[in-house]
C-alpha cells in the first residue's frame, strides 16, 4: 500500500466515521421522541462530550498539576457563583500564572 493510498483510505474512514452519527438519527428516529429519558439523554450528551474532551486538557496543559488544579478550582468557584465566561477564563488564567510564578 503506497503512502498516498494510505492517506486516502484514512481520510475516507474518518469521513465515514463522522458521517454515520449524523445520519443515524435521521434514519432511525422518524417521529418525535416522547421518552423523557431519551430526551434528557440527547439534551445532555453534547455537554458530557465537551466535558470529557476538555477536562484532561485542563489538567495537563500547565507546567505543574498544582497550577492546573488552582485554575480549575477558581474556574469552578466562579462558575458556581454564575460569573460571566470572560471573568471565569481570565481569573482562572491569572490563578494558573500566579501559581506557576
Amino acid at each position: 500500500m503506497t503512502t498516498m493510498t494510505y492517506w486516502i483510505a484514512g481520510i475516507l474512514v474518518m469521513a465515514l466515521v463522522t458521517y454515520i452519527p449524523r445520519v443515524l438519527p435521521l434514519t432511525l428516529m422518524r417521529k418525535k421522541v416522547e421518552s423523557p429519558f431519551v430526551r434528557s439523554f440527547l439534551f445532555y450528551m453534547p455537554y458530557a462530550v465537551l466535558g470529557a474532551m476538555t477536562f484532561p486538557a485542563i489538567l495537563y496543559s500547565t507546567a505543574t498539576p498544582w497550577s492546573a488544579l488552582a485554575g480549575l478550582i477558581v474556574a469552578l468557584l466562579l462558575a458556581f457563583f454564575r460569573k460571566g465566561l470572560l471573568i471565569v477564563a481570565l481569573s482562572s488564567t491569572a490563578a494558573v500564572l500566579l501559581t506557576e510564578y
